[in-house]
């Protein structure tokens, strides 16, 4: 059966303290992050960190960023290209208060 070309994908996960993969590039194909957002629904500031993860190397984003309560962050400027193997991490500082959405193309290489 053939590979899909393009495949688009909506990613959802509460934020956790621990260090969490949220996404990984499949085999075979390029995640293009179009979108990545993290909504605090406590009513107290809660900071989230974004890294992204090749190869056992992490490279943080945002570290530490501080998102009001009842508030939402767009926690990429732009676009970001994920070769294949490369994740998406997420932590926060709240165990519950903190909700990621994104959403990726991904396209076959």
């Amino acid at each position: 059966m053939a590979l899909a070309l393009n495949v688009f994908q909506t990613i959802t996960a509460v934020v956790s303290t621990n260090a969490t993969v949220v996404y990984t590039a499949p085999v075979g194909y390029t995640g293009v992050v179009l979108l990545a957002q993290v909504a605090n629904i406590g009513g107290t500031s809660q900071d989230v960190t974004l890294v992204h993860r090749r190869s056992g190397t992490d490279t943080e984003m945002l570290k530490q960023y501080p998102i009001s309560g009842n508030d939402t962050a767009n926690l990429l400027a732009g676009k970001l290209v994920l070769e294949s193997g490369d994740a998406l991490v997420l932590s926060g500082s709240h165990a519950s208060n903190l909700k990621f959405v994104g959403s990726i193309l991904e396209t076959l290489n």
